[in-house]
């Protein structure tokens, strides 16, 4: 066995990319500040708010959500809103560092790998407690619940987040052995998911369906409370293992409209501000007492044809639907403030599997052979299309963009917004003719890739349009099974190009990683994958009055 605590060599990779999509000449991919005139804040280059003076204890600390979260446990959670607060409040066994450029060690303190990359073994940290819920009263957690968890997600995670686990096994008081089916190079960067978090079973079988809404883990903060469509209040874990939270408390509150939020923002009701778009981008830029934090996501927002039913399982539809669209003039229209730029391909520009060749082989603007196409495939007289969304404000107004340039070639599009939990489950059941949505993970492309193209993915948030493509497979699965970075590369560039012929969907937009803070919060640290943490081996966030 080879002891090994990876670091991945992703941070170069992602900067030259970034800046050859002109993302303002810059080649640097983490948070800048459009605006730190704020006396009581600055903003670094490195995207986190600092202040002079001691960390101050206390407070509540109040930030948004852009969609409602419906499920809070694990092995359910579809979308980044759920694990905002699921990260918050569990652990995993090990975490990515602010700048996704390597693990760090969280409840596992070190692992080794076999060398046929099999077999992985974890030392488990000691005298680390859960927090006191109905069925336990914060016991030590052990080895036992960290093979409970894995085994629980493998096995039941509607998105098969750790689908390469064989089995966990507990092999001492603190030692978990993992064994996969076969060798996975992305096992690891799925430990730090979200949806692998670690959780008692006590609390999982005592609440049953039920446990999301009363969460329990290892996090610095436990759930006091979760309404639907309103907010979930996180109250400190004075005995968090890592270090005592500075804040007492952390309210996440759903404001699906950009507007709003910024309003909310500058009025005091919340401190922080996510997924900011449009005039809101303005708004914050303009007030001297708050800050932009504006960093290039690792992020594609697409429409998704569905591949197995309707007129788009037709190459030829799919190809008019793409054609009938002015991608340039649709994403300036619709980030108006610089907020995004635009795609083409289902890969953002900061993954180590990018390939900007492809780019010029997905068709372009060209509605006239839209028409043709839609003739040939026997819709000249038209045809209609549902389309479905999440009720955020940039989703329908891309629709409406949508509808406008698709009635131009015949396309009648009827559109269904919904909150995020009802869209999810219309995602996942390939039922609709197409969605829009955007996808957010790692640099690895396997988050991207094989969660989106895979046809071991049907029935999940990624690939409910049901792409299947046998070579494509066999080429992501190359992928996983390859330990040398630059032969992984190789393989996904080969499955993007295949998947690129295909055209299963229209990616339009990488957007950016936008938040407005204001000048009362103190070591807030912005990630490019969208996630924010208050207490880490890198900061541990405080707020003043």
């Amino acid at each position: 066995m080879k002891k090994r605590i990876l670091a991945l060599a992703l941070v170069a990779s992602m900067c030259v990319s970034l800046a050859a999509c002109g993302n303002s000449g810059s080649k640097e991919t983490e948070g800048t500040a459009a605006n730190s005139s704020s006396a009581a804040a600055e903003t670094t280059a490195s995207g986190e708010t600092e202040a002079e003076g001691d960390p101050v204890k206390g407070g509540t600390l109040t930030i948004s959500l852009s969609a409602s979260p419906s499920k809070l446990d694990p092995i359910h959670y579809s979308g980044t809103y759920e694990s905002e607060i699921i990260k918050n409040v569990c652990d995993t066994l090990i975490e990515y560092n602010k700048d996704l450029s390597e693990y760090v060690p969280s409840l596992a303190t070190d692992w080794t790998v076999s060398d046929d990359g099999m077999t992985y073994v974890f030392n488990i940290r000691q005298g680390v407690k859960f927090q006191k819920g109905k069925y336990q009263d914060g016991r030590e957690m052990t080895a036992e619940d960290v093979a409970y968890s894995l085994n629980r997600s493998g096995e039941l995670s509607d998105s098969n987040r750790l689908s390469m686990l064989d089995k966990a096994e507990a092999t001492g008081d603190y030692e978990v052995t993992c064994t996969l089916k076969t060798a996975n190079s992305s096992f690891l960067t799925a430990l730090t998911d979200a949806g692998n978090a670690i959780v008692p079973k006590e609390e999982v079988e005592g609440w049953g369906d039920d446990f999301g809404s009363h969460l329990v883990g290892t996090g610095p903060f436990s759930l006091e409370s979760f309404q639907l469509d309103q907010q979930a209040v996180l109250k400190k874990n004075a005995d968090y293992w890592l270090a005592e939270p500075n804040l007492d408390e952390v309210i996440f509150k759903v404001i699906t409209d950009s507007t709003q939020a910024a309003n909310a923002l500058q009025t005091g009701e919340l401190d922080v501000a996510m997924d900011l778009k449009g005039e809101s981008v303005q708004k914050v830029k303009d007030n001297a007492d708050l800050t932009l934090l504006e960093t290039p996501g690792l992020h594609v927002a697409y429409v998704y044809f569905n591949m197995e039913q309707g007129p788009t399982a037709d190459i030829k539809v799919r190809k008019a639907l793409i054609e009938a669209v002015n991608v340039e003039e649709m994403v300036s229209s619709l980030y108006k403030y610089g907020e995004a730029q635009n795609a083409s391909l289902p890969l953002p520009p900061g993954s180590w599997g990018y390939d900007a060749s492809l780019e010029s082989k997905v068709p372009g603007y060209d509605p006239e052979d839209a028409k043709k196409l839609l003739a040939e495939a026997g819709y000249g007289d038209g045809l209609t299309l549902d389309l479905y969304i999440s009720d955020t404000e940039v989703r329908q107004n891309m629709a409406v963009l949508l509808q406008a340039y698709w009635a131009q070639v015949g396309v009648t599009l009827n559109i269904h917004a919904s909150e995020w939990g009802t869209f999810s489950e219309v995602a996942m059941s390939n039922n609709a003719d197409v969605y829009g949505m955007s996808w957010t993970w790692y640099p690895d492309p396997y988050f991207f890739l094989n969660k989106l193209f895979s046809t071991d993915e049907f029935g999940g948030i990624g690939n409910g349009q049901h792409y299947s493509n046998a070579k494509v497979d066999e080429l992501l699965q190359k992928a996983l099974e390859a330990t040398d970075q630059a032969d992984r590369a190789d393989y996904y560039k080969q499955a993007l190009a295949l998947i690129v012929d295909d055209l299963p969907g229209l990616f339009y937009a990488n957007e950016n990683v936008i938040y407005g803070v204001n000048g009362r919060v103190h070591d807030f640290i912005q990630r490019a994958d969208n996630t924010v943490r208050f207490v880490t081996t890198e900061n541990n966030v405080w707020v003043t009055d």
